[in-house]
């Protein structure tokens, strides 16, 4: 081999992680680094698992306290002090009321972008796509949690100012804490990487969040199971719970324990009739407010996504959100401060609420609108805790009137401030705003209704409150079940609705942000879209050697999903090793790609795939000098492998005859990140997830036919 070789392999070794982690990451994804060793469930999920919820379940109330309930009682009201005690000049309270979140806002951003640019936000859909077998370290690392941990804590003191919530980055947080202790325990036992044992404790760490948030651990096992993955194991289930159960214990406890309560109790209390909660026609109006909320959510999601994609688009926004965040932030806390100043706009949107007396006066179940059909309560010159929805009445507006008003409003200025690049969760706002949705149409059937609708000869009056309850999370919140049955059919309701028309709200997150993450196949979208444009697209798509007249045949196979097959979208473009490759060409092909791993063929005319073979450790091998080696002999790569370089077994590979719909619940099922390709034994290509990805939207959106 001559000089230049080696020193083409030697530079490569010295520059081969930084490229081959910067191409695995953008093309196909390392393999998940695993920080769990191969040990028993009980040492591995039961003793390690207990102290990391311990931990977790004991820093998340106190950040609850340092992030959520600290800034409710100290930050919040030191910002409605300022606000009261300024004097009456109406520019001295308005510059009050706006300075105060816009400093904090600004400081939010500012400071968690300086120490990582990945603390913005929720930080779910990134943990989605780390769940789905996508490395993102950077999301994990301990400089993200310092950064998210001041941000929120910041972002929580504005209050309802900006309306945002603490979920997602309590989320994000918990798996952190996770993936830390997960490192610490490998390093100290010294066990090997084990990618599946790291997947089950961040699922867990994932109810845990949302568990020490509400004192829910039903819903966050759900949460865990609805949101964070795409297939749940049963497996599982049993220490998400245990884990979810274990930090709503503590986060409860430790109230107590602060004083804050005598006992245990729920977060949201309501005074709701036991014996008959509702009437049985009611049920249908539950539908109804389902169906309501399910096209309203869709109208949501679009507007957000588009809102979203127009930010990162836009010429302005994107140079300000590339350049100067916190300023992009003032802008953005500046106009929605100054719609919430109390004396404005404010007036007819409760502003001087907490979320959490927003929450408290919409459970009430006492009828608003026939409280103040004859009567007309003054404005409290502050808000009233025994009377909070003095806040909602307006002489002038109506009930109604301010509670259509803060829906509009309230839809459009979550959507904006969605988009500032600061930690913060999205569920508590949405939340919120179905509760109003919800409140809305019981104070309308009170009015419709004002003595109770008839059933059965006896009469019952309609409780407003019962409509503002969301889902299972309410009845956790409330510790109060017993509107289960219609609250539960108006969620089915409206997740069937929300479902066939549009993303999730995490998963347009991930569209808008391309984030490495499969989509859905939606089969009965796909099989009415399939026409003849998505077949021809999909035919030119790889298939380019093939005549016009062999692409024939494969028009009827493309109908849907089950019917796409590998060979129409895998990728034909293959660099094989042979083992009779001369040494000469192995470094060749090894100076010319930048691959991390590559297929080993049996010969070069055979092509019959027996293994991988990793670029680093050829790369190494081929640096080293086997005394084996002959002089004048010409080497091959068998040569190299005898040496010492590992070949590793392919124990799974796609046939191309495997359908579009079976590749892709391979890849969720196992997540994987790509698979070769082989007919009858011989390698012939691979899919990866950006192929898959792409057949995918070839479905869902055809390309015009040319």
């Amino acid at each position: 081999m001559g000089k230049q070789r080696l020193r083409d392999v030697e530079w490569l070794a010295k520059g081969h992680s930084a490229r081959e982690w910067q191409h695995w990451d953008m093309i196909q994804g390392p393999t998940l680094a695993s920080s769990w060793g191969s040990a028993t469930y009980w040492v591995a999920l039961g003793h390690p698992s207990l102290s990391l919820h311990f931990l977790a379940s004991k820093w998340a109330p106190e950040g609850c306290r340092a992030c959520g309930w600290l800034p409710d009682s100290l930050l919040s009201p030191a910002h409605k002090w300022l606000y009261r005690e300024i004097g009456d000049s109406h520019l001295l309270r308005y510059l009050s009321w706006t300075v105060y979140p816009v400093a904090l806002v600004s400081f939010s951003s500012g400071f968690s972008q300086s120490i990582t640019p990945f603390s913005g936000g929720s930080g779910i859909p990134e943990l989605k796509t780390i769940l789905s077998g996508v490395v993102l370290e950077d999301y994990l690392d301990i400089k993200n949690f310092g950064a998210k941990v001041v941000g929120l804590t910041c972002t929580l003191a504005t209050g309802s100012t900006i309306f945002l919530g603490k979920v997602g980055p309590f989320v994000h947080l918990s798996v952190m804490i996770a993936a830390y202790l997960g490192r610490m325990r490998t390093k100290a036992i010294g066990e090997s990487e084990n990618k599946s044992k790291q997947n089950e404790m961040l699922v867990a760490a994932a109810a845990v969040g949302v568990a020490t948030v509400f004192a829910a651990p039903f819903s966050g096992v759900l949460f865990s199971i609805e949101v964070m993955s795409s297939h749940f194991s049963v497996w599982d289930y049993w220490r998400g719970f245990f884990a979810a159960t274990c930090g709503a214990f503590m986060f409860r406890l430790l109230a107590v324990f602060n004083s804050e309560q005598e006992t245990i109790t729920s977060l949201y209390k309501t005074s709701f009739r036991v014996d008959v909660p509702f009437d049985l026609p009611e049920i249908f109006f539950f539908v109804a407010l389902g169906a309501i909320c399910g096209i309203l959510s869709c109208a949501y999601l679009f507007c957000q996504r588009t809102f979203l994609s127009f930010v990162k688009t836009n010429r302005v926004l994107s140079k300000l959100l590339a350049t100067s965040k916190p300023l992009y932030s003032a802008l953005a806390a500046l106009v929605l401060a100054s719609i919430t100043y109390p004396p404005g706009v404010g007036r007819f949107m409760a502003s001087r609420l907490s979320m959490r007396e927003h929450l408290d006066s919409l459970f009430d179940n006492n009828s608003w609108a026939l409280m103040t059909r004859n009567s007309s309560p003054p404005w409290p010159s502050e808000p009233d805790p025994q009377n909070l929805w003095f806040e909602w009445y307006h002489p002038r507006f109506t009930i109604f009137g301010t509670l259509t008003f803060f829906l509009v409003m309230k839809f459009w200025m979550i959507i904006l401030a969605t988009t500032i690049p600061m930690p913060s969760g999205y569920f508590m706002p949405i939340f919120i705003f179905g509760a109003a949705i919800g409140r809305l149409i019981g104070e309308a059937l009170s009015v419709a209704f004002p003595e109770g609708i008839v059933a059965g000869g006896v009469t019952n009056p309609i409780m407003p409150g019962g409509y503002a309850l969301a889902a299972l999370l309410a009845f956790e919140l409330t510790g109060q079940i017993v509107h289960a049955l219609p609250v539960l059919m108006a969620v089915l309701a409206a997740n069937a609705i929300a479902q066939s028309f549009q993303p999730s709200f995490y998963d347009g997150t991930i569209i808008v942000k391309k984030l490495p993450y499969l989509p859905w196949i939606r089969c009965r979208k796909i099989s009415s879209l399939c026409d003849l444009g998505g077949v021809l697209g999909l035919s030119v798509l790889l298939v380019i050697s093939r005549s016009p007249q062999q692409e024939d045949r494969y028009r009827p196979f493309v109908r849907s999903s089950h019917h796409v097959i590998v060979e129409h979208f895998m990728n034909r473009t293959i660099t094989t090793l042979a083992k009779d490759t001369p040494q000469e060409e192995v470094v060749k092909v090894v100076t010319a790609t930048d691959t991390a791993e590559y297929p080993l063929v049996e010969s070069t005319e055979s092509q019959i795939l027996v293994g991988t073979v990793q670029r680093a450790q050829l790369v190494q091998a081929l640096q080293a000098e086997p005394s084996s080696w002959v002089p004048g002999h010409q080497q091959c790569l068998q040569d190299i492998l005898a040496g010492g370089c590992p070949v590793e077994p392919v124990t799974l590979k796609l046939s191309p005859e495997t359908s579009l719909h079976q590749a892709h619940n391979l890849f969720e099922l196992l997540k994987l990140q790509s698979l070769f390709v082989t007919s009858h034994g011989r390698a012939v290509g691979f899919v990866s997830w950006v192929e898959l990805k792409k057949a995918i939207s070839n479905l869902t959106n055809p390309p015009a036919p040319k």
